[in-house]
């Protein structure tokens, strides 16, 4: 199978799954967000160096240089960020303001590229961002509060893409290092909530121990299928399959979950999506426009 159709395959695979998360989160009640959190990095980092001594792959660690360990650092913070804030949107009832927050991530991802990459924006590009902007501002009254968790997801993931791709490392080995950053501030949070009597781990019957434990595979596996498609489809590939999450999210939110959806949210979804149609068929038609120097190369055949 050529490396590009495996990307997109692995890709879908990975948003499927974390479009189906709101569905997984609420089971893990009565523990909360920053337990489940700590333990989604305890027993991720035994799944990957599991799948690490099975493949027997410890060459890469000699291999890492430090660009790369700062890189997955950061990446680790930023992710821990997205996981905390994800986990507490969806266990108190905000799932669809959650999904608005993957809504709104290629958006998000254009702003960087103009802010940190200094890329300049087509016309209909600065529209779907002007587009995105509105839909805000009608959501933060709708709200009557920014809607914080939307942004603060859509940034905290824009970023780690970013540092992701820059990074270059393969998914497991990533992984590793991302876990083993926040493995020290995980496992002692976990040991002092244990120790007063605050830890549900152990507490609330078989089952939900295993849940808790069940959550290291949740949590990699969409993971290093995410980083394994982002080092082999170009990012606007990426960015089209990412819309496969929030959509199940925004359906897990309406649908299973029946949050509330008055008029003046529906309204500013609908903006949303308007300008994500609008970005997807820029991307669309750019990417199928041949660039100046390639036409003139046709030209001259």
């Amino acid at each position: 199978m050529p490396d590009t159709r495996r990307g997109v395959l692995y890709g879908v695979a990975a948003y499927a799954m974390w479009g189906l998360f709101p569905l997984y989160w609420p089971l893990l009640k009565p523990s909360g967000a920053v337990e489940i959190l700590a333990h989604r990095v305890v027993w991720s980092l035994v799944v990957v160096v599991t799948l690490l001594a099975v493949r027997r792959h410890w060459s890469w660690i000699r291999a890492m240089t430090r660009r790369q360990l700062l890189l997955l650092a950061l990446a680790a913070v930023t992710v821990s960020v997205n996981w905390g804030t994800y986990i507490y949107a969806v266990n108190t009832g905000h799932v669809v303001e959650s999904a608005l927050g993957y809504f709104i991530n290629p958006l998000v991802n254009v702003l960087f590229g103009v802010l940190i990459f200094r890329e300049r924006l087509r016309l209909w590009q600065w529209i779907a961002v002007g587009l995105g902007t509105v839909a805000v501002l009608i959501l933060t009254l709708d709200y009557g509060r920014l809607p914080w968790i939307a942004l603060a997801l859509a940034a905290s993931f824009g970023t780690y893409g970013l540092i992701k791709k820059a990074a270059g490392v393969g998914s497991a080995e990533s992984m590793t290092v991302e876990t083993l950053v926040l493995l020290v501030p995980a496992l002692g949070y976990l040991l002092v909530l244990q120790a007063d009597g605050a830890g549900t781990f152990g507490n609330h019957g078989l089952g939900h121990a295993v849940l808790l434990v069940v959550s290291g595979l949740v949590t990699a596996v969409p993971l290093m299928l995410f980083t394994a498609s982002a080092l082999r489809v170009p990012l606007t590939i990426v960015g089209l399959l990412q819309y496969i999450a929030p959509v199940l999210q925004f359906m897990c939110g309406v649908l299973v979950a029946h949050e509330t959806m008055p008029a003046s949210r529906w309204a500013g979804f609908v903006v949303v999506w308007v300008a994500l149609c609008v970005f997807t068929w820029d991307s669309v038609r750019s990417a199928r426009t041949p660039r100046p120097e390639h036409a003139a190369a046709l030209e001259a055949v």
